[in-house]
């Protein structure tokens, strides 16, 4: 996936439906705890609650160990026009600055 030019991982997609929706709803609850956490002003739970996203981060393939099995490397949060995506991306997307 493509946001402002940079790639980002997306989800295991060998994950079952039923899956995918528990880890996500497990992820949005532990931003949430991060949220709170920033609220109150409360360090150890704030430690706690991007220990608890990045754990879901990881499980739901985002994150950690690649998922696919091609040996592509992983260029995660790597500008587009900076990987071998460049030319894919233009073609589809059209030049970037």
């Amino acid at each position: 996936m493509v946001v402002r030019g940079r790639l980002w991982r997306v989800a295991n997609p060998r994950l079952s439906p039923q899956e995918h929706e528990v880890l996500v709803g497990t992820l949005m609850a532990a931003r949430r705890q991060v949220k709170a956490a920033l609220v109150a002003g409360d360090p150890a739970a704030l430690s706690a609650a991007r220990s608890s996203v990045n754990a879901a981060k990881i499980a739901l393939g985002e994150r950690g160990p690649v998922w696919w099995e091609d040996g592509a490397q992983d260029f995660n949060r790597h500008l587009v026009k900076d990987t071998p995506y460049r030319d894919w991306y233009e073609k589809h997307i059209g030049p970037q600055a």
